[in-house]
């Protein structure tokens, strides 16, 4: 099986990418540049209705008053607005992705290391979270679809 991310076995889809083949069929991890906030904030700002709040030391990202991205004090973990009926399979096909403290269960949300992620990855859930939380009519505008 191919070593993805930190020496795991690679998933499918984006991680499946981060792994490149060497000529005599050896597998080993490809190069990623790791997120930063700053990445993350360039993409979330362009999103209609989105703005940044400063909260207890803490960066977060609002449509209104509703949360769809928030940073851990020290800026490494993001988490982010996410279908409860579908966390426990993303959290456990895909360990790079962690559930949020016991009292944060009752909330659509997901924690993941930025350094784990790719550009494509963040983009894809930067856009899904605030797709969560924007109306429907201003998401379809803003996505074309």
């Amino acid at each position: 099986m191919p070593v993805g991310l930190k020496g795991r076995p690679a998933e499918t889809g984006m991680a499946a990418a981060a792994v490149r083949v060497r000529p005599h069929g050896t597998v080993r991890p490809a190069v990623l540049a790791t997120m930063t906030i700053d990445e993350v904030r360039a993409l979330a700002l362009t999103l209609p209705r989105s703005y940044e709040a400063l909260v207890r030391d803490r960066v977060k990202f609002r449509v209104g008053r509703i949360v769809y991205l928030a940073f851990s004090r020290d800026e490494t973990i993001m988490g982010f607005a996410f279908p409860k009926e579908e966390r426990p399979a993303l959290v456990e096909t895909d360990r790079r992705f962690l559930l949020p403290k016991p009292s944060d269960l009752r909330y659509n949300w997901v924690c993941v290391h930025l350094e784990m992620l790719c550009a494509a990855e963040m983009e894809e859930l930067v856009t899904d979270a605030w797709r969560m939380v924007v109306p429907k009519r201003i998401a379809a505008a803003h996505l074309g679809s």
